[in-house]
């Protein structure tokens, strides 16, 4: 079995509004092993989208330890954190966050341009990663000119340039129409499949039966942590929706 890449222990995420301090997170303990597939899970103001910043180096816990891939994380400092972002963990949102009159190359290349790689690289790195979520015929669109779900594999292919450990998904499908969920499920499924650690934030019950394990946050605390008994498979329904039905 493989080894835990997410530990928190007792996270705590307290914002002081006025005088008055609120409680977004209450001493969360969760571990996630490698190559898992996790959704989280809850209504808003559950915590789900503070712990998803808080594993993701976005913000610093109030109090408790997160360690990732072994490292103690929860004490350091913001240029620390930065670089922890840049190098092992890959973000998609549920707007693409897409540069608009850039090509889907640049926009795969940005955190390479970022980290100083030379053109070159660059370059024959974004290819792959585009090759590799189905879009090599649209490697000079820009984004007006992709359908929904074209965008979010840019998205997902950005995500990987850096080869990260972990892939975090902020609503990755709530833009997109089910088929084009689908599409970008079975991307992700196919991604952890070949090793990838997959972290999803999702209110839809249905995107949740994609990954193998649900995680359940109300009130700032953990109230549900479950194994996905049938864990829905993304390739097969979109090879079902494209089969038509025999009639007889």
């Amino acid at each position: 079995m493989a080894g835990a890449l997410i530990q928190t222990t007792d996270l705590v995420k307290e914002y002081l509004v006025g005088e008055q301090t609120v409680s977004a997170l209450r001493g969360v303990s969760v571990s996630i092993r490698e190559n898992e597939f996790v959704a989280v899970m809850g209504p808003s103001g559950s915590g789900k989208s503070t712990f998803m910043n808080l594993i993701g180096c976005l913000d610093s816990p109030t109090r408790g330890e997160y360690v990732l891939a072994g490292e103690r994380i929860s004490s350091l400092s913001g240029d620390a954190l930065a670089a922890i972002r840049n190098k092992r963990i890959g973000f998609v949102f549920q707007q693409f966050n897409l540069l608009p009159r850039t090509t889907a190359l640049d926009n795969v290349e940005l955190p390479l341009l970022y980290g100083g790689v030379p053109a070159a690289e660059r370059h024959e790195r974004a290819k792959r990663r585009l090759i590799e979520v189905g879009l090599a015929e649209r490697m000079d669109h820009n984004p007006a000119q992709l359908s929904g779900g074209q965008q979010q594999r840019v998205a997902i292919a950005r995500a990987l340039i850096n080869d990260p450990v972990l892939i975090l998904a902020d609503e990755p499908t709530g833009a997109l129409d089910s088929r084009t969920s689908l599409e970008v499920m079975a991307l992700l499924q196919k991604l952890n499949r070949d090793g990838m650690t997959v972290v999803i934030v999702t209110h839809e019950q249905d995107i949740a039966t994609f990954a193998q394990r649900n995680i359940h946050f109300l009130d700032g605390r953990v109230v549900e942590d479950h194994p996905v008994r049938n864990v829905s498979d993304a390739e097969a329904l979109l090879h079902q929706a494209r089969t038509p039905e025999t009639v007889t």
